[in-house]
């Protein structure tokens, strides 16, 4: 598996990969979505419910792309690789992307459910927190002109931003909030009806599965954009 942080192994090993993640991907989508309005109206919520089909995959891969960016981050700083650098960029957009829509989507179904759109709670303002961690990443990444220079700096910003994790997913444990405790990952199994349960499991594989296609995609555009980078100034020295 170490032998993957060669970028040229890597980049032979995902060439196959990389379509049949995204067919995976389209695939689960497809039915995920159809499972998840196949499942019946709540008695309390109606068919607002269906929202948390697409609000809690969006919310854990929110979480699951920044750690994966700041895990990324660390063997970049610590071991200086140009493929962990490439695979923390590559996280980042995709991962604000997921946290956007879990706070819009989080909004939507809030609005009904709590009478607002917005509120200053825990779970809600952690994962805005989580966001402003992924748009200061890349603007830190954008404003410096040195790439090496510039990884270095977001990766630290990156490994800060790793507390706000165990904050996001023990918000609703550690302080009394208007949002839901968990109803899926908890002390004596899921508290979902199997209608509502199987629906969310698809959606989180496809999400998930969604992230990894779009991860690798992203990986494999940052090494060839590096290397051609590479040969252009290489090509410049010897003219």
């Amino acid at each position: 598996m170490f032998g993957l942080a060669n970028p040229q192994k890597f980049m032979a090993f995902t060439r196959p990969l990389q379509p049949v993640l995204w067919l995976l991907a389209v695939g689960l989508l497809a039915v995920g979505t159809w499972l998840s309005f196949a499942a019946p109206a709540d008695y309390q919520q109606g068919d607002t419910v269906r929202i948390m089909f697409v609000h809690a995959p969006a919310a854990t891969m929110g979480l699951g792309a920044y750690a994966a960016l700041g895990v990324a981050s660390l063997f970049a700083l610590i071991w200086r690789h140009p493929l962990a650098d490439a695979a923390a960029r590559a996280a980042a957009l995709p991962g604000a992307a997921f946290t956007a829509l879990a706070l819009i989507t989080g909004s939507l179904w809030g609005q009904p459910m709590w009478g607002t759109w917005w509120v200053w709670d825990a779970r809600l303002t952690s994962v805005l927190v989580l966001f402003l961690f992924y748009l200061g990443y890349m603007a830190l990444r954008a404003s410096i002109d040195d790439e090496q220079k510039a990884g270095r700096a977001a990766a630290v910003l990156a490994l800060v931003g790793l507390i706000n994790l165990p904050i996001v997913k023990f918000s609703v444990d550690w302080w009394n909030t208007l949002h839901q405790p968990a109803s899926l990952l908890r002390a004596g199994g899921s508290s979902l009806d199997p209608a509502y349960l199987w629906p969310l499991l698809t959606m989180m594989a496809a999400y998930g599965m969604l992230f990894g296609a779009i991860w690798v995609t992203a990986i494999r555009t940052e090494v060839t954009r590096r290397r051609v980078l590479s040969l252009r100034a290489r090509a410049a020295m010897e003219a």
